[in-house]
């Protein structure tokens, strides 16, 4: 399966492509109305054993197969630790200290490492135009996330930028957001390797719940009144997060995940914060300087050159041949350069 913006003719398997990081950019928003509300860790847990729990009912109806061997046992508990436990837990504790735009773009920076692993272990072709794109989306996520004053600095004079300004980054959760991409770029990598012992719906499901478990353990330990101060509301934007941010979000992306090209499905990504942008302005009055409405443009413009990157590869390549000259001997000599007599 080839993961392409134009490549499927389908509709309806075109939405089911975009429609993890639809869902991925408003959870986001979810989950950050209900923050004051409740703990991250908690919350965090909540978003995936539910998920779990239902993803595991659906794969039962479909007939998937339990994982029976220790290797694919060995394998889902991995691949929940690192795209369960530590992806949702630092997402969650990033999330307390960035709105939710940008902790989505932090978040979203994530194609670039998935790519040179898809590159590294998978031999996956990137060429010119698709690190063009990788390059423009990184550009873009750096235009929105970064503080505006160490891009001026930067651009203007090279100002060399301060131990304070590392501290600034570091606290407002940032480096958090960025921890929780590298952790889904290696989960979706890893997500090969699961397959080869075990069911992609099957093993998503199992692995949101055991990933979910430490969460809600690190919860009980450190964090107090989770979920006593919960109105009706936040209850709604708790299960919208699980149910559709989490239980179908998942299913979708690493069942395309398992078998597609992983660079090229990545990039998507960069569609979630451009969701989670609109419905933060919508609902939770969210906005966002002109810089970083340029980085949002970037991004696009990004998805569309990973994505199409083949096709404008060999466009270019293309050798317009006279059509005047149809023999072989004509076509030779067109391609050739001249004899002198």
């Amino acid at each position: 399966m080839q993961v392409q913006l134009s490549g499927s003719k389908n509709p309806l398997t075109y939405l089911l492509l975009i429609a993890p990081f639809f869902l991925w950019g408003t959870a986001m928003v979810a989950m950050k109305g209900v923050i004051p509300h409740t703990t991250p860790l908690f919350m965090a847990g909540v978003r995936l054993i539910p998920a779990g729990v239902l993803i595991l009912i659906v794969a039962a109806f479909m007939g998937k197969p339990v994982p029976k061997s220790s290797l694919a046992w060995l394998w889902i508990i991995i691949f929940a630790l690192v795209d369960g436990t530590l992806f949702q837990g630092f997402l969650a504790e990033g999330l307390v200290k960035t709105n939710a735009g940008l902790g989505s773009v932090m978040i979203d920076s994530q194609p670039l490492a998935v790519a040179l692993l898809s590159l590294w272990l998978f031999q996956e072709h990137i060429g010119l135009w698709g690190w063009l794109g990788l390059g423009l989306g990184i550009t873009g996520i750096s235009l929105i996330g970064l503080p505006e004053e160490w891009i001026f600095h930067l651009l203007d004079s090279g100002v060399t930028i301060t131990t304070d300004n590392w501290q600034d980054l570091f606290n407002s959760g940032e480096l958090l957001m960025l921890l929780a991409a590298l952790s889904m770029a290696v989960g979706t990598v890893m997500i090969r390797f699961v397959c080869r012992y075990a069911d992609p719906v099957m093993a998503t499901g199992w692995h949101t719940i055991i990933g979910g478990l430490p969460l809600w353990g690190m919860s009980s330990v450190l964090e107090s009144q989770q979920w006593q101060n919960l109105v009706p509301s936040d209850w709604i934007a708790l299960s919208y997060a699980t149910v559709f941010g989490s239980a179908i979000a998942y299913g979708l992306f690493f069942y395309f995940a398992s078998s597609g090209d992983l660079t090229s499905l990545s990039s998507l990504t960069f569609l979630t914060p451009v969701f989670a942008l609109i419905f933060g302005y919508i609902f939770l009055s969210e906005v966002l300087t002109i810089m970083q409405w340029l980085g949002v443009i970037l991004t696009l413009i990004s998805i569309y050159l990973i994505n199409q990157r083949e096709s404008i590869g060999v466009k270019n390549q293309t050798i317009d041949i006279p059509e005047t000259n149809t023999t072989e001997e004509s076509l030779t000599l067109e391609l050739s350069p001249k004899k002198v007599p």
